[in-house]
């Protein structure tokens, strides 16, 4: 576990596209999202402040909505079927990994949460951070944070 860790991560302003559904339906429908959105990232050239994937999600019990986004100046107009959001800055539980280990790496970090007694921010939004190049489906770095209470 020695690479998980707290950051603190400032206000980041996206852009992007979701999808929501029931959790059966993941990871196929985030793969997917995130391959159509990867396919219409030219529409966000001019005011994408880096090639940073973020997939910020949110859920309960039995649906999740999960969006494919890039980090972005503010938008007057937004490409067609896209819209743009802050995510305010938080304290994040953070692991790094690879899109291959995603689903342990999770356990890792919620395993090592556990162990320091910190506790998920159940309202706030849990962010995938994708390192993503032209070969995208390769095995490429992920950071995975999960918003933490205020101690």
């Amino acid at each position: 576990m020695d690479n998980c860790s707290i950051i603190t991560k400032p206000a980041i302003h996206l852009a992007g596209i979701s999808y929501c559904g029931p959790y059966s339906t993941f990871p196929d429908e985030a793969i997917r999202l995130q391959s159509e959105f990867l396919s219409r990232k030219h529409e966000l050239n001019t005011v994408s402040k880096s090639p940073v994937l973020y997939s910020p999600y949110f859920g309960n019990e039995v649906f999740a909505s999960y969006w494919a986004c890039y980090e972005v100046f503010h938008m007057e107009e937004l490409p067609r079927g896209m819209v743009q959001f802050t995510i305010p800055e938080h304290r994040y539980a953070m692991v790094a990994t690879s899109n291959k280990r995603i689903g342990e790496a999770y356990e890792q970090l919620f395993a090592w949460m556990n162990e320091r007694k910190l506790n998920k921010h159940d309202s706030a939004l849990a962010i995938e951070v994708f390192y993503t190049d032209e070969r995208h489906w390769e095995e490429e770095e992920v950071e995975l944070l999960i918003p933490l209470l205020d101690e």
